[in-house]
């Protein structure tokens, strides 16, 4: 890969190369050990059929911003991330009952055909995602390990795994904790910030750079250009999660609403409105969650007092302040291009 130019595209492609061949290899392993267990190696490889590898690129650039080379070992040790994404998708799927994932049916929801004899059908095949998420996290750590860079290198990188995993499992408990309590703005930014923000850009960034041997204030400045920017990019799925056009965005556009998630854009609509606006939205968010035509009345209302506008603004504020950071960033200009098209790419998405 030329250092003066970077392309997405053939990026993209030499992840997936790197993933499907990893994850191919290890269905084939797990479904050796006994035929039953083919719709769970079939559902391994489903995993990671799909996606922008936005994960694996910010890995990538945090490597090369350091003044590291391309290099096909640094590329398996950035295809991990999405190992990582892989398991954390499987997990909140299943946590979050979600029936599409990239217009297909979720693990839990696929692997139902796989015990059809089974006395309680839907919490077996619930189990099964279960397991399936634990292994591509587990995966995802061979996948790292097995890169082929110096093991020193790797020494120095090993405690961040340690932290995306904690913050990563403190957001998703967080919005299990948050979900059906009073919409707050703040709660909903702090589990936008653990439950996505750092393991989407900032831990990628900085587990690349890390690897690279970056110092401190490049590293302080990974986290000032990946914290606002991963923030932004949970924003635009939140808005996208309730506007967006799930031909387009892969995912059901009831899910949030129906599940009272803690979202910034119910937070912001609940801070905004008035006595009688709130009444409605209890009504309408109430046990068993709004129809379709409740499901209208909610955009409605939201989009009546401006929370979408807001949100909308909220992702412009985030990704400037990443723009800002990334300027203060001593790196080479291919490197700079490459973060601010990644920036642009997390979170201008078509509705």
């Amino acid at each position: 890969m030329a250092a003066e130019r970077w392309d997405a595209a053939a990026f993209r492609t030499r992840v997936d190369q790197v993933l499907h061949r990893f994850v191919t290899q290890e269905a084939d392993l797990l479904a050796e050990v006994d035929p039953a267990l083919a719709p769970v190696a079939d559902q391994l490889e489903a995993t990671v059929a799909h996606g922008k590898r936005l994960r694996a690129a910010f890995c990538y650039w945090g490597w090369r911003a350091a003044g590291q080379p391309d290099s096909d070992a640094l590329l398996r040790a950035a295809a991990s991330m999405e190992l990582v994404h892989a398991a954390a998708v499987v997990h909140d799927d299943l946590i979050d009952d979600s029936p599409l994932r990239h217009g297909r049916p979720t693990a839990h929801l696929a692997l139902r055909g796989a015990v059809p004899g089974h006395p309680c059908p839907g919490a077996a095949a619930r189990s099964l995602a279960m397991l399936v998420g634990d292994l591509l996290m587990s995966l995802a750590g061979q996948l790292f390990a097995t890169c082929g860079l110096p093991a020193a290198y790797l020494a120095r990188a090993r405690p961040l795994w340690s932290l995306l995993a904690r913050e990563l499992i403190a957001g998703e408990c967080l919005e299990i904790l948050h979900t059906g309590t009073v919409p707050d703005t703040t709660a909903s930014l702090k589990v936008i910030r653990y439950k996505t923000a750092k393991y989407t850009v900032e831990q990628p960034l900085l587990i690349g750079g890390t690897l690279a041997g970056a110092g401190e204030r490049m590293r302080a400045g990974y986290s000032a250009y990946g914290l606002p920017l991963g923030e932004a990019f949970q924003l635009r799925d939140d808005l996208l999660g309730l506007f967006g056009d799930p031909e387009r965005t892969g995912k059901a556009d009831t899910d949030d609403v129906r599940g009272h998630r803690p979202t910034a854009l119910l937070a912001e609509t609940w801070r905004i409105a008035g006595a009688d606006e709130r009444e409605r939205l209890r009504g309408l968010l109430g046990r068993g969650g709004p129809d379709r035509a409740g499901l209208d009345a909610v955009r409605e209302v939201m989009r009546r007092l401006g929370a979408a506008d807001r949100v909308e603004n909220m992702i412009s504020a985030r990704v400037a302040e990443a723009l800002d950071a990334l300027h203060e960033l001593d790196v080479s200009a291919p490197a700079a291009d490459a973060l601010a098209g990644l920036a642009h790419a997390a979170t201008i998405r078509p509705f």
